[in-house]
């Protein structure tokens, strides 16, 4: 998907599950998610839901505005 919306977030969402050293793996797990959906986003893959935003923010302890922000 070719948005810089998308992009925004994937590379805020990454930057935020290497700071907590998270694998895409523990993080999915953490959001009760599937491994390779977490993958597929930060490759801008996908174009997430306002639900599994809140999933992966709450698993990262962040807002959710801060991953779009």
């Amino acid at each position: 998907l070719d948005s810089p919306l998308i992009r925004r977030f994937a590379d805020r969402l990454r930057a935020a599950r290497l700071e907590q050293d998270l694998s895409q793996e523990k993080l999915a797990a953490l959001a009760g998610l599937h491994r390779t959906y977490v993958g597929s986003i930060e490759r801008c893959e996908r174009n997430v839901s306002l639900l599994n935003i809140e999933k992966l923010a709450k698993a990262l302890r962040v807002s959710a505005s801060s991953l779009l922000d």
